[in-house]
């Protein structure tokens, strides 16, 4: 009888394989580039120049980077790092497959790690989670890291609602595909929400990470950890504007139904440079799931 390899583990094989070809010398050699002020398209060619495959210059300058940046961040006096989901980006797929269906890769960038996905959702399901979330609509709340509880906040000019996990068919199928796209367990998600913006509205930029020095934040880890991730889905089109924007990178996102943008934060601090915000809705209106990524078993 013949055996065979399922894709998640030629996949896993794949990526062991690169991360294994980084030698010490490799690593040591990459660090001392970086410091000596050479930018990272300079390295990455002279490694191709070299011969270095381009799987595995891309793999060793991404992570030997993040380590030492991790080691100076550290030096620095700011949280270290934690593991963060992670699509399987290390062969430049144009598609991933999640198991029923193909999820399109349009954009990547590596720092911050910030990943735009197609055809995620498609319209008739983005139609579906519409549908079942408008009955039960409010204004919008923010966790309040102060007291570990909600609060209305005047940045966020949304109304809002929460599913809980696998509520419905179309909301646990959400999730299992969320959960393969970005090797993450469904159990570590937080319940998925659906924001609905109307002419004018907007969320202002904002980090999605608790804030450590905030004195309800203990109260909010002890549920699942650190967010460190999110999925921001479009569910719908607006006529104009409502893109989502990231300050620090000059970077916004259109909002195009069925696609979304996800970003990861390895430590609760501002150097992961994941400002991000809702711009206004100029004409129409947007619809919008978010999927926030907890540490841990979110409870």
């Amino acid at each position: 009888m013949s055996s065979r390899t399922s894709p998640s583990s030629s996949v896993a094989d794949s990526t062991r394989a690169v991360a294994e070809a980084i030698t010490p010398e490799l690593r040591a050699w990459i660090i001392a580039q970086a410091e000596a002020g050479f930018t990272g398209p300079a390295v990455l060619k002279s490694m191709l120049d070299a011969g270095w495959s381009e799987a595995v210059a891309t793999y060793a300058m991404e992570h030997v980077l993040r380590d030492h940046l991790n080691g100076l961040a550290v030096d620095r006096g700011e949280p270290p790092a934690v593991p963060v989901p992670e699509p399987a980006l290390s062969e430049s797929p144009l598609r991933i497959d999640v198991g029923d269906r193909q999820v399109e890769v349009l954009m990547t960038m590596a720092q911050p790690r910030i990943v735009l996905f197609g055809n995620l959702l498609s319209p008739e399901e983005c139609e579906a989670i519409q549908a079942a979330a408008e009955p039960r609509m409010a204004r919008s709340l923010t966790v309040a890291t102060r007291t570990g509880g909600e609060e209305v906040n005047g940045d966020r000019t949304s109304d809002g609602m929460f599913f809980q996990r696998g509520e419905n068919d179309v909301v646990r199928r959400l999730e299992e595909r969320i959960a393969k796209l970005v090797n993450w367990p469904i159990e570590n998600g937080e319940g998925l929400q659906v924001l609905h913006y109307r002419p004018g509205a907007e969320y202002k930029p904002h980090y999605d990470y608790f804030d450590p020095a905030e004195p309800g934040t203990a109260t909010i880890l002890r549920r699942g950890g650190q967010r460190v991730a999110t999925l921001v889905i479009y569910l719908n089109e607006p006529a104009q504007g409502g893109g989502t924007v990231f300050p620090d990178v000059h970077l916004e996102v259109a909002p195009r139904q069925g696609n979304a943008v996800f970003f990861s934060y390895e430590r609760p601090h501002p150097s992961t440079q994941t400002l991000h915000g809702g711009s206004p809705v100029l004409a129409g209106e947007k619809w919008i799931a978010t999927k926030w990524l907890r540490e841990r078993e979110f409870q």
